[in-house]
């Protein structure tokens, strides 16, 4: 009971895990407030952007459409009123390499949703996956796999 009560406070204090428990809103927060860098990052709001993060996280986090739409209002609030990346990539650490590889992914696949990859897009994708550990090798593999078919 005492463990059920510690993870639960972890929880509610945003610390992360204990004993394999996944903070997972806070997880999903941070997934979505980074694909919201990444469309943000060349100060302009495009349609097809908005409209592939809403997708991504519906096929990254298994969730609904609704969900998506109410997780990026809460990660657009969030990734404007953050001062750096490091907040949101700490949490994902935790995650397991092929998960942090498929986030890698899905930013690459945000940057490349209005056609142009901005130079801005690209340092905060490199940025990320440094962060949370991902290889340069697979930065790029990530970077070529997201690239729509010319």
């Amino acid at each position: 009971m005492f463990k059920q009560l510690r993870v639960l406070f972890r929880q509610v204090m945003h610390e992360g895990t204990d004993g394999g428990a996944v903070d997972t809103p806070s997880m999903h927060l941070a997934m979505a407030s980074l694909l919201c860098e990444v469309s943000n990052a060349d100060h302009s709001v495009d349609p097809r952007e908005e409209q592939a993060k809403a997708h991504l996280l519906m096929m990254l986090l298994d969730i609904d459409e609704n969900d998506a739409t109410e997780l990026l209002k809460e990660a657009t609030a969030k990734s404007k009123a953050s001062v750096s990346l490091y907040e949101f990539t700490t949490k994902l650490r935790e995650l397991a390499p092929e998960q942090r590889y498929s986030l890698i992914e899905a930013m690459w696949e945000v940057a490349y949703a209005d056609g142009v990859i901005d130079p801005l897009e690209e340092a905060v994708i490199r940025q990320v996956a440094e962060l949370i550990y991902i290889d340069h090798s697979l930065f790029i593999k990530a970077k070529l796999a997201a690239q729509p078919p010319q």
